[in-house]
């Protein structure tokens, strides 16, 4: 790959980090099969959710023969389903947890800097109320001083610091909040990213380094011999594929409560998954500009709205999840607590069937069964067993290139070799020499483009000069262009419908209906540049419509449709019959 890209193989230095491509990285997948067939690696990661592709990247970068495995699609599990929030914390403050907050806010400016074009500035609107709030005026000096502990431990990173604001104030950044004991509110800054592109961009950086990352590459066991790891083995579109590693890195997350790799004399740790959920509505039913905290009344929580584009997107659920991992959307009974705990704070009025779309996950916390999943912190473990098998889980998106790093630490001890981390000044690919000020401010095409391909934007551009007619938006009212769906066929690894809806682009939760409307034109523009066949096409669209509409009739606690019905237990889980526990971000 390296030399692919005129570079010299698995060299490492700081010049070759800060290199801005003047190629578009060219991944196909025939490619990335036949390494996994005839390669020798030293590391091979299980799962391209964030955690894994940040490992895959710092081990590249320190010069390992590395592969990156997910049996779906990159970020298809938890890392597309979060609160999309770059943060320190401030619950983590509450509960004492001081040196999370500290490392997270020096991670967030990592990732501000390292990813510039996809994590962005994030101002945090609180309120002030003098009844009924998430905390009254009596509490404000308190809260204040929290505020400026937050700043302390990094916050003031961001170059500016937290502000106390007046009853307009608060009603200019969101004026349809209900002003019945309002008194003002603090405002204060983190940051945002689109998660999947994150974790894809990461990935691409990993290949772009000389891993081998592949997404529909199902791990199904761990080759071991003489009593230690030595591979895995991974089914991939239809073939059963021995790949070779001296060590195994598992980072699955939740997905560690049903399949571990492990020996059987081996511990493993205990992982509690825990549902979260967030449904978009259109922004003018909202009309703010910040991240709002909104109380819930009777309730010791806080839910958060969120503005992205025309959306605006309420969140979150945190409550134990017992069901099937690969089936977990938000119910009707969810829905329905999310939108009234907005109506008690804002002037709204918004039936369930406006709501644009939806998206639930799960958090893996590494914890014992009982209490409150709220009251778990967000800490990781890395473990390895006596035959060298390495496992992550846990953590947040914040500090996944901390837990990264501390992973290839323990895969590396069990190589017996020791080489320096480069990832906290490493750049994602479209970051170096990205200037996110200069292109917001241009606005238009360039503005859309740069905040989702960074420099690599100019590879579309490239496409979209090529073939003028792909120019179109891909899904009505949304920005997406057919010349994206080009681009991420050809140098994404997009492989689906679902691939590029859900994750290349976020059209399934901003518009889920207008999305599978779209379906078609996108089949056909992958057929185009994939080469498989019309039963191929007609497969996937009928797929991703039927997964829509099952995701839209349990939202609406409608009948879920025939053709798409499947055990109760798998598509609700333990949400179905419990009462929901509003949440902050995971």
């Amino acid at each position: 790959m390296a030399k692919l890209m005129g570079l010299p193989a698995r060299k490492t230095d700081r010049a070759r980090e800060r290199m801005t491509i003047t190629e578009p990285l060219q991944l196909t997948r025939a490619q990335q099969v036949e390494q996994l067939r005839t390669e020798r690696y030293d590391i091979v990661i299980v799962g391209g959710g964030i955690t894994g592709a940040y490992a895959a990247m710092d081990a590249a970068l320190r010069g390992y023969m590395v592969a990156l495995l997910e049996k779906d699609d990159f970020a298809s599990g938890t890392s597309s389903k979060s609160s999309k929030m770059i943060h320190g914390g401030l619950r983590y403050i509450e509960q004492g947890n001081l040196p999370l907050v500290r490392h997270s806010l020096l991670e967030r400016q990592r990732l501000r800097k390292n990813a510039r074009h996809l994590v962005q500035r994030l101002p945090f609107l609180f309120p002030v109320m003098s009844v009924d709030g998430v905390f009254d005026r009596r509490l404000a000096a308190g809260f204040e001083s929290l505020l400026w502990t937050y700043d302390l431990a990094g916050g003031w990173r961001e170059g500016i610091l937290h502000q106390k604001l007046s009853k307009n104030e608060v009603l200019a950044h969101c004026p349809t909040f209900k002003t019945d004991n309002l008194d003002g509110g603090f405002l204060y800054f983190d940051a945002r990213a689109d998660d999947a592109r994150l974790t894809l961009a990461i990935a691409r950086t990993a290949a772009f380094h000389g891993a081998t990352v592949l997404n529909g590459a199902k791990v199904t066991d761990v080759r071991r011999h003489a009593g230690k790891v030595a591979g895995v083995v991974a089914e991939v579109d239809g073939e059963q594929i021995d790949v070779h590693g001296r060590s195994v890195v598992i980072a699955v997350g939740s997905w560690l409560r049903d399949w571990n790799g492990a020996a059987k004399d081996a511990d493993v740790p205990s992982i509690r998954p825990a549902k979260g959920v967030h449904v978009a509505v259109p922004w003018l039913k909202i009309q703010n500009d910040c991240t709002v905290t909104i109380p819930v009344p009777g309730r010791n929580r806080r839910a958060t709205i969120t503005r992205w584009g025309d959306t605006s997107y309420l969140g979150t659920t945190d409550e134990d999840y017992r069901g099937d991992l690969d089936d977990v959307h938000c119910t009707r009974e969810e829905l329905d607590f999310l939108l009234d705990g907005a109506r008690t704070a804002l002037n709204m009025e918004i039936e369930p069937e406006e709501v644009l779309g939806s998206i639930a996950g799960t958090r893996p916390l590494v914890a014992p069964p009982g209490g409150k999943t709220i009251e778990v912190k967000r800490n990781h473990e890395i473990r390895t067993d006596h035959d060298g098998l390495v496992t992550v889980v846990g953590g947040k998106l914040t500090t996944s290139r901390h837990m990264a790093e501390q992973t290839i630490d323990a895969a590396q001890k069990v190589l017996g070799e020791r080489r320096r981390v480069q990832t906290k000044d490493a750049y994602v690919l479209g970051a170096a020499g990205y200037d996110p000020e200069a292109v917001v401010a241009s606005g238009g095409l360039a503005s859309h483009l740069g905040e989702r391909y960074g420099t690599e934007s100019a590879f579309v551009s490239q496409i979209l000069a090529a073939d003028t007619s792909l120019a179109a938006p891909i899904v009505a009212g949304l920005p997406y262009l057919e010349a994206e769906v080009v681009y991420s066929a050809r140098h994404e690894l997009a492989r689906s419908v679902d691939d590029i809806l859900s994750r290349r682009t976020r059209s399934r939760i901003q518009a889920r209906d207008a999305s599978a409307a779209a379906a078609p034109r996108v089949a056909a523009l992958l057929q185009r540049e994939l080469g498989f066949s019309d039963a191929e096409r007609e497969r996937q669209v009928q797929e991703y419509r039927a997964a829509t509409a099952k995701e839209k009739a349990i939202l609406l606690g409608t009948a879920i449709p025939a053709a798409t019905s499947t055990d109760p237990a798998g598509t609700t889980g333990a949400s179905a019959n419990q009462p929901a526990q509003m949440g902050t971000s995971a």
